[in-house]
């Protein structure tokens, strides 16, 4: 028989140990910097433009994979990296809930260009709450997305989402928390 105090002290026990389980010594950040690399190498090949565009930004967020699923509410969840002058300075996770007309599932990448340095201090000392609303589509063979985010207007921030797979479709609105987060 479980008895009271032995039922806390287990529980209590699990809490503390997950607790531990904050990433520091694993390989999480390596992990991030490869797909990160290879995200910017991607991006710079297919959009030749964004080369330029992320030399002259203060920083740039990449998140290598997010992936989004909905039925009329959706979420989203990615990890990536703060780049300034192309190393890696901070980690960040990406969350986001949805709610509108939208069935599917997706994965894709995006980068966000701080295109002065106000709007990147801004985003690091910020909450990283962003809010959107948008139309979207993914097919295995292409996607797109057309909307704007709270963080875009007049802020010094670009939003470039692409290499979207999956099927997915939807008008939506959405809020995403971008957190500081040691992988």
């Amino acid at each position: 028989m479980v008895t009271r105090r032995g039922f806390f002290g287990v529980a209590g026990g699990a809490v503390v140990l997950a607790g531990c389980a904050n990433g520091v010594g694993s390989n999480g950040a390596g992990q991030i910097d490869a797909r990160v690399d290879a995200t910017r190498d991607y991006l710079f090949s297919r959009y030749p433009g964004t080369r330029d565009l992320a030399a002259r930004s203060a920083g740039v967020l990449y998140m290598p994979l997010v992936t989004e699923a909905g039925l009329f509410y959706g979420g989203a969840y990615g990890r990536g990296a703060l780049r300034i002058r192309d190393v890696t300075v901070d980690y960040y996770s990406a969350t986001k809930a949805s709610f509108g007309l939208q069935v599917g599932a997706q994965q894709y990448a995006h980068a966000l260009f701080f295109t002065n340095e106000n709007s990147l201090a801004e985003f690091r000392r910020s909450a990283g709450w962003a809010a959107s609303g948008d139309i979207r589509y993914a097919t295995p063979e292409e996607g797109a997305s057309i909307g704007k985010q709270t963080n875009e207007i007049d802020t010094g921030v670009q939003a470039f989402v692409f290499g979207q797979q999956g099927l997915m479709a939807g008008v939506s609105l959405a809020g995403v928390k971008y957190t500081r987060i040691i992988p």
